[in-house]
């Protein structure tokens, strides 16, 4: 259904009883042009840029669980494109114009809300870096402000400006960053893709491929039985290493936890989004009032969607460090989602070596803000079987060529397992 002022009039005065489903509940056809693994943020972007931009509608979206029941739902909701390496600036300032018109194009209110986001600095050094990297993205028509203390300390009062071993000395800010309720970013993509023809099928788990004499991908087999398709495109998060596998790939990529932390409700304190520049932890306030937030992966490999004491720890002494008064407040809950990890924290979008599978996948921490962005390059992919130009540095084959986008330094770091 249409989504207005005067659907919401009309179910009002039904007493809220003629709403009807967000999206088709479908049930799985012998064949489709297109099968996406994985139902989540990227999957069904992809589902809904194939149907809306290139004419694709005989697609599926197949979900082992329930839509959302992965990543999707378990992240901290952060949007931005505050990158500064060739690959990374195009592609996530892309992400973020379709952040931008995200609901008037699906039709659906996903709580976009730009905020900003603040990257606080805490030496000479880093400040040096942070400069660098924001010349680059005013270079490339990004938004860019390096604030100083004295700027800082009007906007932020309640930081530990003089904390000895960290001192706050500034920040580089993008207010278009923001955040975005992440539960709605899939049910949008699923409303709107349902609604030009897409099946999406929850409750059906892939358990591997079918293929033709030749090797080529012919289809999926799943608990709900045999899939026919002319191409697959798996967009699986922190499970790509083992669905890769089922079709004989072994991937760069390495599955770690990562958690995430909400706090009791207090007043308005915290305006958009910041991290810690001398640590890795990073905080927003939601719109009920928690604290939000997040830090660093576990160290060991696991596919479970909880993570260890230790790691939580660290990101609350990283929260204490920057501002020491919420250690008044209580922690609400926790969880924890399975980040794939490739070995240069760049993701993948490319064909794969195996005839009529295509990968989504190493988004590292940067998978949420990345959602439409990667639906709509996916979906390019997919369509014309070639890179889109923004993704066109995300390729497999770059470990190969030594073209790494190594942005932080920060992918998987085999050399501590």
């Amino acid at each position: 259904m249409k989504y207005s002022i005067f659907s919401l009039a009309r179910a009002a005065l039904s007493g809220h009883k003629n709403w009807k489903p967000t999206w088709r509940d479908a049930a799985p056809k012998d064949r489709y042009d297109v099968i996406i693994i994985g139902g989540g943020g990227h999957g069904l972007a992809t589902a809904w840029f194939l149907a809306s931009e290139f004419g694709i509608r005989n697609v599926a979206v197949l979900e082992k669980g329930w839509i959302g029941s992965g990543n999707a739902g378990r992240n901290t909701t952060i949007i931005r494109s505050n990158y500064g390496l060739p690959g990374n600036t195009g592609f996530y300032e892309l992400s973020m114009k379709l952040w931008e018109r995200m609901e008037q194009d699906l039709n659906y209110n996903a709580m976009v809300s730009q905020r900003g986001v603040l990257n606080l600095y805490h030496s000479d050094a880093q400040r040096d870096a942070f400069a660098r990297r924001g010349n680059t993205m005013r270079i490339n028509g990004i938004d860019a402000e390096l604030l100083d203390q004295a700027a800082l300390r009007k906007m932020l009062p309640f930081l530990n400006f003089d904390n000895a071993r960290f001192p706050v000395q500034g920040g580089l800010l993008q207010r278009r960053g923001g955040t975005a309720r992440h539960d709605a970013v899939v049910w949008g993509y699923a409303h709107a893709a349902s609604e030009l023809g897409v099946d999406i099928i929850q409750n059906c788990e892939v358990t591997g491929f079918t293929r033709d004499a030749n090797g080529k991908v012919t289809g999926v087999e799943t608990s709900r039985g045999k899939i026919g398709a002319g191409k697959v495109g798996m967009a699986v998060a922190g499970s790509s290493s083992r669905v890769a596998a089922m079709a004989g790939l072994r991937l760069p990529i390495e599955s770690h936890v990562l958690q995430a932390f909400v706090s009791e409700a207090i007043k308005p304190l915290i305006p958009g989004v910041m991290t810690f520049g001398a640590g890795h932890f990073y905080v927003s306030q939601s719109d009920k009032g928690g604290l939000v937030f997040g830090g660093d992966i576990d160290g060991y490999n696991s596919y479970a969607q909880r993570g260890n004491l230790p790691v939580m720890e660290d990101v609350c002494e990283g929260g204490m460090a920057l501002i020491p008064m919420i250690g008044r407040v209580r922690l609400l809950r926790q969880w924890g989602g399975i980040m794939d990890m490739s070995m240069d924290g760049t993701p993948i979008i490319d064909k794969s070596p195996v005839d009529g599978l295509y990968i989504n996948a190493g988004w590292c921490y940067g998978g949420f803000k990345a959602t439409p962005g990667s639906g709509f390059v996916f979906a390019h992919l997919l369509a014309r079987d070639q890179s889109h130009k923004e993704a066109a540095r995300f390729r497999l084959d770059r470990f190969q060529r030594g073209a790494m986008i190594d942005e932080k330094g920060q992918g998987a770091q085999p050399n501590l397992h």
